[in-house]
């Protein structure tokens, strides 16, 4: 970890800038932002070295960061051309010390701090041994241990947004079957190599991710990230899997880890399973607003790092979910006489891609037509699908 000098000695060691940090502190004091101001100053001053070197010719990303309870979680654009990136952080509010760390290229990073932490953060660019100027400076402070439900959605950014016509596939068992002409994949984010992802994305198709988000699989890849205190009753049905405490951290990090995998692999969006724990028997009293603190951060930082997300069925909260998801992944609505509730997202002009299992629908024409009919007067892209989605057989109602 580089540790730089403290501001005011940096400042007066390099009285070749001086001229140039006078101009920028006399702007930023006028702007009214006071002490404030003064301290933003101080932090670029310090890093002017690289603003002065490289800010022509090497671009600076953008940086976000969300609080959520203890964790924080800090994304950024992605850079052309980027080698690495620099993240610059001082305490807050008097930044008497700045560090600088150097990371990778995945353009995130997200940790537990102790209540009362606050700090300055900014981010820049490395490339071929130059660096750019750094990005805007962010601040945070850590006020409180709980979750907030009470969040506003991300809905700004340039990540792919599925449109009410679109056509989709939906196989996460066996080698996935690449030829159907659709606009959109929904595969399994782990066992699909990455060749696969290219391959469809060639095809000019767009192709999302399932995990979940809500329960614990031991043979997923990182199983053992997962503490054993915060792993709850069985599925219904699944007796190797279990629930979560949504509320834990732990199994916080883990999604924030799952979406980097996703990003990392190239994959355009992710569909989170199991994000409606509140209405099972998983073992931990938590209630609806835990359950929306949860996935509304899910959701965020899936746009926090350009990624596409659906809502995995969680029915009841499609009212107060719809303005933070893009589309819908749902389950049996017409077996189980749903459907209305899915209304709100084709209302917003966000897809519902819907998957129906019963053995009716695959061998009476009468009912699958029947209910294809239904699906299609909705706009849903609905499919009748094997309940393993292993491609073993597929029809579609569009």
């Amino acid at each position: 970890m580089l540790h730089r000098k403290l501001c005011k000695s940096r400042i007066q060691s390099q009285s070749n800038r001086d001229q140039q940090w006078d101009s920028y502190h006399s702007k930023v004091t006028s702007a009214g932002f006071g002490r404030l101001g003064q301290i933003v100053g101080c932090i670029l001053a310090a890093l002017l070295p690289a603003y002065q070197l490289q800010a022509q010719v090497i671009e600076p990303p953008q940086l976000n960061i969300s609080v959520y309870g203890e964790l924080v979680s800090i994304t950024w654009s992605e850079v052309a051309d980027a080698e690495a990136y620099r993240l610059y952080y001082a305490p807050f509010p008097d930044a008497e010390v700045i560090e600088s760390l150097v990371l990778g290229l995945t353009p995130s990073l997200s940790g537990i701090l102790p209540v009362q932490s606050a700090f300055y953060v900014a981010i820049a660019t490395l490339v071929g041994g130059g660096e750019s100027a750094i990005s805007n400076i962010e601040t945070f402070f850590i006020e409180t241990t709980e979750f907030d439900p009470e969040i506003d959605a991300i809905t700004e950014g340039d990540w792919y947004r599925p449109g009410l016509e679109d056509s989709w596939q939906w196989q996460l068992l066996g080698e996935v079957n690449t030829t159907y002409d659709v606009e959109l994949y929904d595969i399994d984010l782990f066992d699909v190599p990455i060749t696969t992802i290219q391959e469809l994305q060639s095809q000019d198709k767009k192709v999302i991710c399932y995990f979940s988000a809500g329960s614990y699989e031991d043979f997923r890849d990182d199983a053992g990230q997962f503490s054993a205190a915060i792993l709850g009753e069985p599925l219904d049905g699944f007796p190797d899997e279990r629930w979560l405490d949504i509320a834990s951290n732990n199994a916080r990090e883990m999604v924030l880890s799952r979406l980097d995998v996703a990003k990392n692999k190239g994959y355009d969006g992710v569909e989170p399973d199991n994000v409606d724990r509140y209405v099972n028997a998983s073992g931990f009293d938590l209630d609806a607003d835990a359950q929306l603190a949860f996935n509304r951060f899910i959701a965020n930082e899936a746009h926090a790092r350009g990624l596409s997300v659906g809502l995995k069925n969680d029915l009841d909260q499609v009212p107060e979910l719809v303005d933070y998801f893009d589309f819908m992944v749902n389950e049996q609505c017409h077996e189980f006489d749903e459907c209305e509730t899915l209304q709100p997202f084709i209302d917003a002009a966000k897809p519902v891609f819907n998957a129906e299992y019963a053995d009716s629908f695959v061998d009476d024409d009468n009912q699958r037509n029947s209910m294809c009919e239904d699906a299609n007067s909705r706009g849903f892209a609905t499919l009748v699908l094997p309940l393993d989605l292993d491609d073993s057989f597929r029809i579609s109602c569009r």
